[in-house]
């Protein structure tokens, strides 16, 4: 009688375990002797995504380029604009920024349809991975025309929030549930999120699996960096208020302004800085000038996630947010912060625990929480010392990489990989 055993990782890619896989033998003299073995066919994933940018399209860069390259042949198609598209080519990751894509929905998006079936069926995709609520509804169509083998769709956020119009709200909905059904299995970036798409049936129960969408800390301080309090221009002796993020009506920046405000009403010597741009600056601008508030404007910032070592307090006003990912670095860089209970946010931010919460679209109880970590600095900065434990344990790329690597293999019928492939040793 033959017994199963236990499959054991050797080198290349045939890591993972199955019973009844028998396990590696070990090589036949070093590695240098050997000759070369022919090149295996790698599994193609295409990521469809609509705005490659902020924090969905950081989430999919980082998704994607940290794939074993010896197994996976990775490529991301998408809006075109924005400076993601180059880091993603410098990463190795394949890039089809698709003509006549753009953020909303239009008639032209059946001749977005058209080039990405032609992509699909030209380069026979393994996977289809899907983003966001136009890249999901286009993407898994297109997926399903050329018959794909596995689709796959992440919730950065849901599609369609309380802040959109009813005809827009529905219209996104529907598009979620059409598709809802040529989709494999659903990630979402955060517990809420998750449950909130099985609310609103965009995904079935038990198809759907948490990922937390990582941040690359390696670039981030782990605590508060004068270098970079410097470059905002304020002295250290003065506290400073900031936020990072697009200036535009999902991160209700015109409450920042009106908290910034009220707080300088309990504190005046405090400073505010934006990090950032976006349609809304100028109006921020004109409110800001109204109520006698000076806020230093950065712009578009390629080293937000380092500036915002130099703040005292992060804030974000958010109306909506899947998880936040400026949110997420500035807990990595130990900032007590203060955000809105949406979406995914309560998930990472826990009020008395790793931050404070306020409710949506109430800029005076943003000032409160806000002037409440000003008068207790000591609570403050144990705040940020959890929220940077909290974040540095469970947000690594490497983590958010092994998971999709994990959804992938199980709709493949691949062994998992239960450790890292052997390394042969140098000659």
């Amino acid at each position: 009688m033959m017994r199963s055993r236990t499959f054991v990782p050797g080198a290349g890619h045939q890591g993972g375990t199955a019973v009844g896989w028998p396990a590696s033998l070990p090589q036949v003299g070093p590695p240098t002797a050997l000759p070369a073995p022919p090149t295996l066919p790698r599994i193609k994933i295409l990521h469809v995504i609509t705005r490659f940018e902020a924090g969905a399209g950081g989430n999919t860069l980082l998704s994607a380029a940290g794939m074993d390259p010896e197994r996976y042949e990775v490529w991301i198609a998408g809006v075109p604009g924005g400076d993601l598209w180059d880091r993603a080519r410098a990463d190795g990751v394949r890039t089809v920024e698709v003509r006549g894509f753009r953020h909303t929905l239009t008639p032209a998006d059946l001749l977005v349809l058209v080039r990405l079936v032609r992509l699909v069926r030209r380069e026979r995709f393994t996977v289809v991975h899907t983003h966001s609520g136009k890249g999901g509804f286009l993407g898994r169509l297109a997926a399903r025309l050329c018959r794909t083998p596995v689709v796959v769709h992440t919730f950065h956020g849901l599609s369609f929030h309380p802040y959109q119009s009813r005809t827009r709200r529905t219209l996104y909905r529907c598009l979620e549930r059409a598709t809802r059904r040529f989709t494999h299995r659903f990630l979402a970036v955060a517990p809420r999120v998750a449950q909130q798409a099985v609310e609103e049936r965009l995904a079935p129960p038990g198809l759907i699996q948490v990922v937390p969408s990582a941040v690359a800390l390696g670039h981030i301080p782990e605590r508060f960096d004068p270098l970079a309090r410097r470059v905002l221009g304020t002295p250290r002796g003065t506290a400073l208020i900031g936020t990072v993020g697009r200036i535009d009506t999902q991160k209700a920046p015109l409450d920042f302004i009106r908290m910034a405000a009220a707080i300088r009403a309990e504190h005046p010597g405090t400073a505010f800085a934006m990090i950032g741009d976006g349609p809304l600056e100028d109006e921020v601008r004109r409110l800001a000038a109204q109520l006698d508030v000076e806020v230093t404007f950065t712009g578009h910032r390629q080293d937000a996630a380092w500036l915002v070592a130099g703040l005292d307090v992060f804030v974000i006003t958010s109306l909506y947010e899947g998880l936040g990912r400026a949110l997420t670095e500035a807990l990595a860089a130990g900032r007590p912060v203060v955000a809105t209970a949406v979406n995914g946010v309560p998930d990472l931010v826990e009020h008395g625990a790793t931050g404070l919460l306020v409710a949506p679209a109430d800029p005076e109880g943003a000032a409160r929480a806000v002037c409440w970590l000003l008068d207790h600095p000591r609570e403050a900065a144990e705040l940020g010392r959890q929220g940077r434990r909290r974040v540095r344990a469970g947000f690594a790329p490497q983590a958010m990489c092994a998971a999709v690597d994990a959804c992938y293999r199980d709709l493949l019928g691949l062994p998992q990989q239960t450790q890292a492939p052997v390394t042969p040793p140098s000659p």
